[in-house]
């Protein structure tokens, strides 16, 4: 065997028992029982110790230097790019601060959930200020005297800089701002009205996962508070959530988390196990699951056939027509929740997310001073209070878990989408027919193989200017969602 074929053995072996941390981190959001946080936080512990060690293994150093990147082919090489970053990255965190953040970040889990349900900010603000020091820490020791926020942003969103994301979201926000005003100004449609049976919105959900392409014979749909998608080649698990008067909450994360997980069942089978065998960034991740969610989910034409379903599921439910459905899905109004907010106004969400937290890692914000900071660029930016914690600073679990640099993925994502959503519907100029019968497979299918089948192969930037035919831009973002709100809402 060659020093490649060894390293990449090694390299399998890794990604298995990360996988294996991976799902006591999926157990612990939706099966565990709440008395076994405490060892959760031992075990999560113990195996990042683990992962650490092999991670930063001589052996690994002694293969990648013994390797020959230029005599590879494109599979290895790419391979060789990942381990290498990979590698430099988690020699520079010592491995005792890489238990304490996992440890602490377990513990902080259910302490945020504890604080949220209580609506007590204060409850958890000095395990979140430890979070932030040990987060700093570490991004102090990647960033090696660089800057620290884009030291972290670069475990999610390689070869993006907080300064990029500021002027782009720059650009976004008057835009946003703008057509939002308009929008406020006209009248809104009737929101949605009644109950729904909680059963049959689980049994709807899983055929819209099936519809999406999900293949459940590799993945389940189970219940958890927020929302994800978990694992993948071979074992890839979504979550949802119900709520008896608002099923759009339990469809649309649904085929948001669907979106995720299409993309990591979609990828080479070849690449099964090794670098290449996951998304290549949290933003081309996010492209799969809002485009899913929003171009095609919806769109006009898929939201009349969802109509349909509906009434089959839940008899006559107030809605006289598939055009009102379309309005009533789409419909702009006054919310507190990120997950749960319109298209036009998500970004606003995530581009406060953004500035505080670059805020906080960069000292000019203290966790003392968060709450009342995001009530007030909260107000500033939706015209309207914040109620209570739960609804505000307290909503997101991500700075619990320590996942800073992840926000403005989100809204990256939504930029991504955009580009991809202008390729495909040029590519594919039935498509509307197919998602007016439910059929959603033309889309998926161009997804499938214009961005998720290659997995880590490219970079991230490079995998949506193959797919979109343009280096990633606001712009057909921003045409797109002028058009579809302008037409809802006769602007």
């Amino acid at each position: 065997m060659t020093a490649y074929d060894d390293l990449m053995e090694f390299t399998r072996d890794t990604m298995a028992l990360g996988q294996v941390a991976g799902r006591l981190g999926w157990d612990q959001e939706t099966m565990m029982p709440r008395g076994a946080a405490p060892q959760r936080a031992e075990e999560m512990a113990a195996m990042e110790s683990v992962l650490h060690a092999r991670r930063i293994d001589s052996r690994v150093r002694d293969w990648l230097a013994e390797i020959d990147d230029a005599s590879l082919d494109t599979v290895g090489q790419a391979n060789m790019r990942h381990i290498r970053r990979s590698f430099e990255r988690t020699c520079k965190v010592p491995a005792a601060l890489a238990a304490r953040i996992a440890k602490l970040t377990s513990a902080a889990q259910g302490i945020w959930a504890e604080a949220r349900a209580a609506d007590d900010f204060m409850a958890f603000a000095p395990t979140l200020a430890e979070v932030i020091m040990l987060k700093r820490e570490e991004g102090q020791a990647l960033a090696a005297g660089g800057d620290v926020y884009d030291a972290m942003l670069a475990d999610y969103e390689p070869g993006t800089t907080g300064a990029d994301l500021e002027a782009m979201f720059g650009t976004m926000r008057p835009v946003l701002s703008e057509l939002r005003a308009a929008i406020r100004q006209a009248k809104p449609p009737e929101p949605l009205t009644g109950t729904f049976d909680e059963g049959a919105q689980m049994k709807l959900t899983r055929q819209l996962a099936k519809t999406f392409g999900y293949d459940m014979s590799r993945g389940r749909v189970d219940k958890a508070v927020h929302p994800f998608s978990s694992g993948s080649g071979l074992d890839v698990r979504i979550t949802t959530r119900t709520n008896p008067v608002d099923p759009f909450n339990c469809f649309y994360s649904t085929i948001h988390e669907v979106g995720h997980a299409a993309y990591e069942q979609n990828i080479d089978a070849a690449y099964l196990l090794t670098p290449l065998g996951s998304g290549v960034s949290m933003g081309v991740h996010e492209s799969q699951s809002r485009i899913y969610e929003n171009q095609i989910g919806r769109s006009r034409a898929f939201t009349g056939w969802l109509f349909g379903q509906m009434k089959d599921a839940f008899g006559d439910f107030g809605v006289k027509d598939a055009d009102a459905f379309y309005a009533i899905v789409n419909r702009v109004g006054d919310g507190y929740i990120r997950t749960e907010a319109d298209e036009l106004q998500y970004n606003l969400h995530v581009l406060l997310r953004f500035d505080l937290e670059r805020a906080l890692m960069a000292g000019d914000l203290q966790v003392s001073e968060l709450e009342a900071a995001w009530n007030d660029r909260f107000e500033a930016d939706f015209g309207y209070a914040v109620d209570r914690p739960s609804n505000g600073v307290l909503q997101d679990v991500h700075w619990s878990v320590g996942l800073f640099g992840y926000f403005p993925t989100y809204s990256l994502g939504n930029v991504y989408a955009g580009c991809l959503n202008e390729a495909m519907r040029k590519a594919l100029p039935d498509l509307d027919a197919d998602l007016a019968k439910g059929d959603t497979s033309a889309a998926t299918a161009w997804l499938g193989a214009n961005v998720q089948t290659h997995g880590g192969l490219y970079q991230p930037r490079e995998v949506i200017e193959r797919a979109a035919g343009q280096a990633p831009n606001e712009a057909p973002l921003l045409a797109y969602l002028k058009e579809k709100f302008g037409g809802i809402y006769g602007l």
